[in-house]
């Protein structure tokens, strides 16, 4: 258990993941610039899918599959970005995005971020 607890502790303390500084407010997003099937590989060629939906005002359902983590979570956008878990999606361009991921290593118990590319299947 305490693993866990020091891998969200580390995610959360993150300057990668740590929310959108300043006084930007959520405002409503554009949902075809979000919604669908995103995937990508990450550097260890391990891939991932990620299934935006119902994307409305600023608000979205997400399913988030990488080996054997699978994760569903609602979120909210802003600044083109949103958090889960310990992973950070951000819109780059239209039909490109970037996940940031904070990986602890199971051997030393050391933490790393693992960033991909991630493009809209379409």
């Amino acid at each position: 258990m305490s693993d866990i607890m020091s891998i969200l502790s580390t995610a959360y303390k993150s300057n990668v993941l740590s929310s959108t500084s300043g006084s930007s407010k959520y405002v409503a997003v554009d949902s075809s610039l979000y919604q669908g099937n995103w995937s990508g590989t990450y550097p260890d060629g391990k891939t991932f899918s990620l299934n935006i939906s119902q994307v409305n005002g600023f608000r979205a359902q997400i399913h988030y599959q990488s080996g054997d983590t699978s994760q569903y979570q609602q979120v909210l956008i802003k600044d083109s970005s949103f958090r889960f878990g310990n992973t950070k999606f951000t819109l780059t361009d239209t039909g490109k995005a970037q996940l940031k991921n904070v990986v602890t290593a199971p051997a030393t118990g050391s933490t790393y971020l693992d960033t991909a590319p991630a493009s809209l299947d379409g």
